[in-house]
């Protein structure tokens, strides 16, 4: 039995005050806490975290170019975003561009049905959930994650670009993280495209007018760092134009989104 389990199976059921309880298989001098076994938890839930992000890696180090797609695991194959979906996909396989997406149904199969179907290169970073996240089967490249955390560092070091759909908190969540990262220099800035006026305008309404104008905690150029658009073929567009091959390796070669900075210091430190 490995060394965590047998931790954890040391440790009383009935423990739940943060008390000192003894060893109930009988070891003496074995004395530890609830929040002691906790402790022991989290140092092992380390390894599986380094593991997610080491067999993550391995994977996406091997994918062309690629850009992530993002929307609604809830939207049907009947709508009309999950057929621009897998238009917009079809577009970036032929331009020989890798598709990302959460793995799942809705927007996300959408995205990599286009890749699949075009026979370019389909990935999906599945997400273990208790509801919405069955894997759909349009992946050349499937990864599983426990972790929402090492899933987005695969979502924004290997993409050139973000396209993102009409969409519920995940999808907002995808949407102002990759603004955070690019604001505040973290990562090199690509392309943030926002497919669908009629989901988006209302939203980026409010953050001009409350966020920019009202309350003045975003900069006035800040709204800028996004495109919104009807048009399909305008988004892939944009992201294709501004992909440049050495800028994007960079980007892929840098450790994590986060280490920029540090990454720009060494370079310009080994050129003095």
């Amino acid at each position: 039995m490995p060394w965590p389990a047998v931790y954890d199976a040391r440790m009383p059921e009935s423990a739940s005050n943060g008390t000192n309880h003894e060893n109930p298989n009988g070891d003496a001098g074995f004395p530890m806490t609830v929040r002691e076994a906790m402790l022991a938890r989290d140092t092992w839930r380390m390894f599986r975290i380094l593991g997610e992000f080491t067999d993550g890696f391995e994977v996406m180090n091997s994918i062309a170019p690629a850009v992530s797609i993002f929307g609604s695991a809830r939207t049907p194959e009947s709508a009309p975003e999950y057929q621009q979906a897998m238009e917009c996909a079809r577009q970036f396989c032929k331009k020989d561009f890798a598709v990302i997406t959460g793995g799942g149904p809705g927007i996300m199969e959408a995205g990599n049905r286009g890749a699949f179907e075009c026979g370019g290169t389909s990935v999906g970073l599945n997400i273990k959930l208790p509801h919405e996240q069955d894997p759909n089967p349009y992946q050349t490249h499937s990864i599983d994650f426990r972790y929402f955390f090492v899933r987005k560092v695969m979502f924004v070091k290997y993409a050139c670009g973000f396209v993102i759909f009409p969409g519920g908190f995940g999808t907002l969540d995808e949407f102002f993280e990759s603004l955070t990262l690019i604001q505040t220099v973290k990562i090199d800035p690509f392309p943030v495209v926002c497919v669908g006026h009629k989901f988006w305008d209302g939203l980026l309404d409010w953050a001009a007018s409350t966020l920019r104008d009202e309350y003045k905690t975003i900069s006035p150029k800040d709204l800028d760092l996004l495109t919104v658009t009807d048009d399909v073929d305008e988004a892939v567009r944009i992201v294709a134009d501004a992909y440049e091959p050495a800028k994007y390796r960079h980007g892929v070669e840098t450790a994590l989104p986060g280490m920029l900075p540090m990454a720009q210091k060494a370079a310009e430190a080994g050129h003095e």
